[in-house]
């Protein structure tokens, strides 16, 4: 069982950084996959930044391409989500999720069963 524990989320400026972090406890393989999505109220949730362990490779929103950085200690077990120029529609509650790889898009959430509980951020203009 993997459990995930997201922090780092709060309020900032137009333009400002936050870096979130996501620990996660339990067997996290190197088969495994690890994302960040985004919600807000009334919307579905959605995909910002996710990578394959095994290869390392990345997806990324196309809102979020060169302002936001996805990594992962994997010594810590931890995901990060590096975001800098934040602008108020990146106002959202993020959450942390991981899976076993299925081969589906790393950014759709159906890839994911294991997720955290959120962490607020909110962006002022």
């Amino acid at each position: 069982q993997v459990q995930l524990v997201e922090s780092g989320g709060g309020s900032v400026q137009a333009g400002g950084s936050l870096r979130l972090s996501c620990s996660a406890s339990g067997y996290i393989g190197s088969n495994y996959c690890m994302g960040w999505f985004r919600q807000t109220p009334g919307k579905e949730r959605g995909g910002v930044a996710a990578i394959y362990i095994l290869l390392g490779n990345t997806n990324y929103a196309d809102s979020v391409k060169g302002r936001f950085t996805i990594s992962r200690d994997s010594a810590a077990n931890t995901l990060y989500l590096q975001m800098n120029s934040l602008i108020p529609e990146d106002t959202a509650t993020y959450y942390c999720a991981a899976s076993r790889y299925t081969g589906s898009r790393l950014l759709d959430s159906r890839q994911y069963n294991y997720w955290g509980q959120g962490t607020q951020v909110t962006v002022s203009s």
